[in-house]
């Protein structure tokens, strides 16, 4: 390999590396709190799964998700996320 495109292959090499090291490191603390949330909107029922590191944020995501599913519109949505009954099961 010449000198000149030899540098730029090792930085390129060490940002791949970097990159990938943040990614794992930033995901790996995010299962604290485990929780299935199940939220009932208008009559139908969803229950997803969310992680999170407070218990709070655990169950927000888990409503969020749920909510998303059972809905189809911004205004549905945000009634839904705010006034739905849910029930949340902690996991370990």
């Amino acid at each position: 390999m010449k000198k000149k495109t030899k540098w730029p292959v090792i930085i390129g090499a060490a940002f791949i590396t970097l990159f990938i090291a943040v990614m794992v490191y930033s995901s790996s603390g995010n299962d604290l709190y485990r929780a299935e949330v199940c939220v009932t909107f208008e009559g139908r029922t969803v229950c997803r799964n969310a992680a999170a590191t407070t218990k709070l944020e655990a169950e927000r995501i888990g409503a969020s998700t749920a909510c998303t599913d059972l809905t189809s519109g911004m205004t549905a949505l945000m009634q839904c996320e705010q006034n739905s009954p849910r029930q949340v099961t902690w996991k370990q």
